[in-house]
């Protein structure tokens, strides 16, 4: 028989799993709302890019009602997570994407965090993994200058660099490929730059090095205007076996936004080779990286390797992909 404390307590904690399992749900529902929206909105854009890390509360709700016996509450947080799972699920698959028989690039891209990332550490990785092209951004006057001394140059030959004495506005291309049709793209707030690689084809590879708007620090509208325009200067690349976009696209997977550029052929790395969700920032804080702002999207070539890399002095991981052109 049981004494009244223990029905009370009972109660209590049948009560509080009821509230933990309503919170989960909630909070995985507007999670998962706010990937599906093109909303202006910085809060939707925030909400979209933690959803991942939101997935947390319907797990957590999901347990804590099912040790409630809150069963119609545990399968609600099964849903949830389903949804999510089913959203997400197609990118830890990978697969190819298309035929591609070509020569195989390196490539690399790297966020120097307003050029403090240490210059010895980035070109001894561009040397010891024997990479080809080489997408930075917030390239200051005296990174570039610094990554001169510590012989990236001597690595990767051919330039194409719009360096700011100051913020992170800058950017640049470093090749072991020679370089034509140079340009900065306008649209932009940081440097978005444009190249083509001539590595021996019959026609060069269209090379983009993005970075677009930051999310929470500019204006939803300006983010969003930034990701149209992006998709705009993609969908423009007309009669070109290889194209690639590689950079820090300040958007993730979780963003409507982000995934209308993967149209028109246009696929991404991580997809192409099964490696889902990769968090690449930030690399600065006591907690590991949380968002994937960083990415490589290819039209034509296949992506067959994608490893995220350390980038020393900075708050962003880097990105390695083997590339197969078309």
């Amino acid at each position: 028989m049981h004494t009244d404390t223990t029905t009370t307590r009972r109660r209590t904690l049948r009560r509080l799993a009821m509230i933990i399992g309503v919170a989960g749900i909630v909070v995985g529902l507007v999670a998962l709302i706010a990937t599906r929206l093109a909303v202006e909105r910085n809060v939707v854009i925030v909400l979209a890019s933690f959803a991942p890390v939101a997935m947390l509360a319907p797990l957590i709700g999901g347990v804590a009602a099912g040790f409630g016996r809150r069963w119609i509450l545990c399968a609600g947080s099964a849903v949830v997570l389903g949804l999510f799972a089913w959203s997400v699920g197609p990118l830890y698959v990978g697969g190819p994407t298309g035929a591609a028989h070509g020569p195989s690039i390196r490539i690399m891209q790297a966020n120097l965090m307003v050029g403090s990332a240490d210059p010895e550490s980035l070109v001894a990785t561009v040397r010891d993994r024997d990479v080809d092209v080489l997408t930075v951004q917030e390239l200051t006057s005296g990174a570039a200058d610094a990554l001169k001394t510590a012989g990236l140059e001597d690595v990767l030959p051919h330039q194409f660099l719009v360096p700011y004495g100051g913020g992170g506005g800058g950017a640049g291309i470093y090749s072991r490929f020679p370089l034509s049709a140079t340009r900065s793209l306008d649209g932009f707030s940081p440097e978005t730059l444009a190249a083509e690689l001539n590595v021996g084809l019959a026609q060069p590879v269209t090379l983009f090095a993005v970075h677009t708007a930051p999310p929470y620090i500019s204006p939803a509208s300006v983010w969003a205007a930034e990701q149209r325009t992006l998709g705009s200067y993609l969908a423009d690349v007309d009669g070109r076996d290889n194209v690639i976009a590689s950079g820090d696209f300040n958007a993730t997977y979780s963003h409507k936004e982000f995934r209308d550029l993967l149209t028109n052929g246009y696929t991404s790395a991580a997809d192409q080779v099964g490696a889902g969700l990769i968090p690449t920032y930030p690399t600065d804080k006591p907690y590991p990286a949380i968002v994937g702002i960083d990415h490589i999207l290819t039209r034509g070539p296949v992506a067959t390797s994608l490893e995220r890399i350390d980038v020393k002095g900075s708050d962003h991981h880097g990105l390695i992909a083997d590339i197969t052109l078309a």
